[in-house]
Parts: C-alpha cells; sequence; structure tokens
C-alpha cells in the first residue's frame, strides 16, 4: 500500500509500487505545491489525496507516466480548478438570488486559468517544503496534533502507519489530523515560507516535534520492541531535508548531528531476540561508522556557525564522545559531565539532571551521583517515570545497599510501559544478591 491515505487497488503491482515510491519522495513537495496555488493547506492536502486515489487506480492499468511527481500535480490542480468552478457557480447562484430577493451582490470571480499556471516550479520546492514543515509544527497545535500532521504531510504517512507507529487507534490519527488542520484555517495560518525573524521564533517548535519523533522510534514509550526503526528513520530524513533548507542554522545540523550519532547505535542495542544490550556489553564493531561519519560532519558544521552549540548541538557532542570511545571505561566522561552542566543551563530539565548524574556516577563514583538523583525525587519530578526508580536502582546496587536497590527497581518495572525495559529491569533485579 503506498503512503498516503487511499484505496487499495488491484493490477500491475509495479504500478502500485511506483505510486508508493514517488509519494514517499515528492509528498512534501506535492502537497507544498498545492498549498501555493490554492492558498489553502487543508484543501491542498485533500487534493493531494485524491490525486494520490487516482494515481493508485490509473498507474497500474495505464502504466507509470514519464513525469510521475508532474502527473499528481497536474491532477491535484484540476480538481482544485473544479473545486474554484464549484464555488464560483455557487457564489454565482448565492448572487442571482439576492439580487432577487433586492439585496445586490457581486458575483465570483473566474476559477484561475489552467493553462497560464505553471504549478511545478523548481525554484519554489524548497521554499514550499520549508513552508510545509513550519506550518504542520505551527505553535498554534497540540505537540499531538503537530507530530501526526508533520508525519502525515510532510513525511507522507497514513493514518494507519502513524497510529501504528504510536500504538493509538487509527481514528484518533484522524482526528487530531483533522482538528490540527481545522485549527490552522481558523487560526488564518498562511501558508508561505517563514520570514528571518518568524522562522527564528518557530524553529524550536519544528525541531522539537522532529526530535521527539525520534525520541519515539530510538526507545519507543510502549509495545514490545525497543525500538522502532521506520519511526526513528523518518525522523532522520526529516532532518536531513530541514538541514538542506535551512544550512545556516547551526541548531538544525546539531539536531541531524544528534540523530545520526544516536542511530549509529542501534545496530548493537538489541539481541537477536530484540533483548536490549546495555551500553557496556555492546559490541561497538556493529555500530554504524556511516551514520557516524554523517553526525560528526553535521556537528561540525554547527560549531562552525560561531554561535555556540544550542541544546541540539550539546547533546550530539554527548553521544560524539560515546562514538569515540573503544569501551565505556575509556570514554570521557569528565567532558560528558561537563556538556551536561552546559546543557542543564541552557535547557533545563529533569531528564537532563538525571542522565548528568549518570555521568557523574561513571566519572566519580556512584555516592557523587545519588545526591542529585535523591534531590530529584524529592522534588516530585520524573514521579510517573521508570527512569528516575531505575537509576536509583542501579546507583544502590553498585553502592552495596540491594534490599534499597531492590525497592526502586520493583517500582521501576511497574512504570515502565515498553515490554523490553521490564524484561531489562527484571533481569537487574533477579542479579541483586
Amino acid at each position: 500500500m503506498a503512503r498516503g491515505d487511499g484505496p487499495a487497488v488491484t493490477g500491475d503491482p509495479t504500478g502500485r509500487e511506483a505510486v508508493a515510491a514517488v509519494w514517499r519522495v515528492e509528498s512534501a513537495r506535492i502537497v507544498g505545491g498545492l498549498a501555493r496555488y490554492t492558498g489553502d493547506f487543508a484543501l491542498a492536502e485533500d487534493l493531494a489525496q485524491e490525486a494520490l486515489a487516482e494515481a493508485l487506480v490509473t498507474w497500474p492499468r495505464d502504466g507509470v507516466p514519464r513525469n510521475p511527481s508532474g502527473w499528481l500535480l497536474t491532477v491535484g490542480r484540476r480538481r482544485a480548478i473544479d473545486a474554484f468552478r464549484r464555488r464560483s457557480a455557487l457564489d454565482e447562484k448565492y448572487a442571482a438570488l439576492a439580487h432577487e430577493l433586492g439585496e445586490g451582490g457581486v458575483a465570483a470571480g473566474s476559477p484561475p486559468e489552467e493553462a497560464d499556471d505553471v504549478l511545478w516550479d523548481p525554484d519554489r520546492i524548497d521554499d514550499d517544503v520549508l513552508a510545509l514543515m513550519f506550518v504542520s509544527c505551527h505553535p498554534v497545535l497540540a505537540r499531538e496534533a503537530r507530530i501526526a500532521l508533520t508525519l502525515r504531510v510532510v513525511g507522507g504517512l497514513t493514518s494507519d502507519e502513524i497510529a501504528r507507529a504510536f500504538l493509538v487507534p487509527t481514528a484518533t490519527v484522524q482526528a487530531r489530523i483533522t482538528r490540527a488542520k481545522k485549527t490552522l484555517g481558523a487560526a488564518r495560518v498562511p501558508f508561505e515560507a517563514p520570514t528571518a525573524e518568524d522562522r527564528a521564533r518557530r524553529l524550536p517548535s519544528v525541531l522539537n516535534v522532529v526530535y521527539l519523533i525520534f525520541t519515539e522510534g530510538s526507545t519507543a514509550s510502549s509495545g514490545g520492541e525497543l525500538i522502532r526503526f521506520d519511526v526513528a528513520g523518518e525522523a532522520r530524513r526529516l532532518a536531513r531535508v530541514l538541514a538542506r533548507l535551512m544550512p545556516d542554522e547551526p541548531e538544525v545540523h546539531g539536531l541531524l548531528a544528534l540523530l545520526e550519532l544516536t542511530a549509529a547505535r542501534f545496530p548493537a542495542r538489541t539481541a537477536p531476540d530484540g533483548e536490549p544490550v546495555l551500553l557496556e556489553h555492546q559490541d561497538r564493531t556493529r555500530w554504524d561508522g556511516a551514520a557516524i561519519e554523517r553526525g560528526r560532519a553535521a556537528l561540525t558544521r554547527a560549531e562552525q556557525a560561531g554561535r555556540g552549540l544550542g541544546p541540539y548541538g550539546l547533546q550530539a557532542a554527548i553521544a560524539e564522545c560515546h562514538a569515540l570511545a573503544p569501551s565505556v571505561a575509556e570514554t570521557n566522561w569528565d567532558r560528558i559531565v561537563l556538556l551536561y552542566e552546559a546543557l542543564s543551563r541552557l535547557a533545563p530539565s529533569p531528564v537532563v539532571d538525571l542522565n548528568r548524574a549518570v555521568a557523574v556516577s561513571m566519572a566519580g563514583g556512584p555516592a557523587a551521583a545519588l545526591p542529585i538523583v535523591d534531590g530529584l525525587a524529592a522534588s516530585g519530578a520524573l514521579a510517573n517515570s521508570h527512569l528516575l526508580p531505575s537509576v536509583r536502582g542501579e546507583l544502590l546496587t553498585r553502592l552495596g545497599r540491594p534490599e534499597e536497590a531492590r525497592t526502586e527497581l520493583e517500582r521501576a518495572i511497574k512504570l515502565a510501559a515498553n515490554e523490553r525495559e521490564r524484561a531489562l529491569l527484571h533481569q537487574k533485579l533477579t542479579a541483586l544478591p
């Protein structure tokens, strides 16, 4: 089935595969081009889906057109013209009725001329995709709506695929997307590449959405798999697109570096049976060397901007420390502690402090880290997360306090929603003396 909600059809499977391949690569440009043409984001997304549905019927039957993207755009444009004509005719009827009632009225203007408009403008493609990303990640939308809409219109995923990725019903995803489009329309959010000032203000929202998508893929919040490779891969693709569209933004490259360096460890993070493999037990020869090089190159670009690393760049620098270390024991933990301290000042959060505690425990021992974790526990931060009791249980184990460690690990098991993480915590629990 192709990406994008459309009917499944019978016929030549090569045609359906071509639809899927083209939609996967070009969906953002198609929706963006139609949005620029119509001036209506919600309508453009609907038109693109109609063009996709027509391709699923036509291509397997008649063959793949020579210019598949242009074909989809032309179909979408024709559907838009039909909609404009229907709207114009209806407006004329309303005007005539008003005139008969003595209220006056002006007939609507004629629809745009199809022959005079060249929709597929290579010089506007980047602007269209950039505008699409900023609209779908607009701060006026709730976080869940931003994620769903971005994966749908920029990533080209179907509602079913998004639902499977985040383990929610398809109807929930569809409702989020529908509400998001209505919200954008009600807020009169224009479809346009943002100005430099507006881009700077809204870029954190865009980066956060891509980061959240990757985080869910990197360590699934629930379910039976530790890593959702398709979700994490989609986030990396979005980050690469964003880096190409905004080459002068250091945090864009910082985010891309973080995602590449983190994903480089994916091949060694799980055993053949899917069970998690802790960092100290991972076979580092299985780490993806090409991803490490891509990540380091992106980090260098972020550093060369001369504005200092932002939160994503600092996290990428931490990931680079792990990528370059031959082993856990030979990791530069002192530098990681310093980077976490800088990150906690720049973007303070309980999760950053918890990760800093882990680094402190590796650099200076568990006794030095336990007060940090105890402070987090006393503050009530991360009260519903399994991460804090998991880390505290590990520190107490290393300090030779097994009964206290047992209490923490049992609590972590109750809070963990991911089956693989629960299994790992059970292993730590049974290993206690």
